[in-house]
């Protein structure tokens, strides 16, 4: 058990240590949004830490650390190549002038110690998991799809709005189509899908004893819609662009669903 603690406190070791390079790099830059880039990259770093100091390094392991680097790498990617050259996103300008003087300082513990408290959480399902002994089961298949699944509709939903968003016919437009069409936030969906894969294999590895890091997944979802996510992204939405609030009323906020209404697809 002391072993198992020692292993999990390297994880936090490594999110703390990445938390705050980021940190100094956003003073230089004066970009606290720089942790939005290396987000996914302290979760599974966390996860890779597990799987090297772990005794015995199993195929569940191995699986579960494939799939946690495929969606943090392309998801570091993304959002770097998205928020290249536009600054520091507005919800951090927004905490940034909440919380002057000092903020520089401040956003130490504010953003960047919280959010590798909280990647560190979130990593949880990969230290139960990758120390189970057990031969891959039913319960790992579902919970290998169900990452899958979850890796390729959050990256299509991406690739989606990045051509949306690169046609210069649709600006102003609100973005109805493809996966859009069906929930408003399928990058989002696709992100919980990850984490409750993941959580299945940590549960089919060590059963009942693992079953403990379901509080990732369900912190995943609670960040997703009702802090950072859907909820933050929306708060004002209908303000700014109006046409996003006949949005709102014919599409699912987060789960795939049916168009409400008489709207079809162009």
């Amino acid at each position: 058990m002391s072993g198992m603690v020692s292993i999990a406190f390297a994880g936090l070791a490594l999110t703390a240590s990445l938390g705050f390079l980021t940190w100094v790099a956003s003073l230089v830059r004066h970009d606290v949004s720089l942790i939005d880039r290396i987000w996914s990259v302290c979760i599974v770093g966390a996860g890779i830490v597990y799987f090297l100091l772990l005794p015995v390094q199993t195929v569940r392991g191995l699986c579960m650390a494939v799939l946690g680097a495929a969606w943090a790498v392309r998801l570091c990617l993304y959002v770097t190549w998205r928020n290249w050259g536009h600054g520091e996103d507005r919800r951090y300008q927004a905490i940034r002038a909440r919380n002057q003087p000092n903020f520089g300082f401040k956003s130490l513990y504010l953003v960047f110690a919280l959010q590798a408290v909280l990647a560190w959480i979130v990593s949880a399902p990969f230290l139960p998991g990758m120390a189970a002994a057990r031969p891959l089961g039913a319960l790992d298949a579902l919970g290998i799809l169900l990452a899958l699944f979850g890796i390729f509709f959050e990256a299509i939903g991406d690739a989606q709005m990045a051509r949306f968003k690169a046609d210069p016919k649709n600006k102003g437009q609100v973005m109805d189509r493809g996966l859009w069409r069906y929930t408003r936030h399928p990058n989002y969906f696709g992100e919980v899908c990850v984490w409750w894969g993941l959580w299945l294999l940590a549960l089919g590895g060590a059963g009942w004893s693992g079953a403990w890091s379901v509080v990732s997944p369900l912190l995943m979802t609670w960040l997703l819609l009702k802090v950072s996510g859907v909820s933050m992204l929306e708060s004002d939405i209908g303000e700014r662009r109006p046409a996003y609030r006949d949005y709102i009323a014919r599409t699912n906020a987060f789960l795939p669903g049916p168009v409400r209404g008489n709207h079809k697809a162009p």
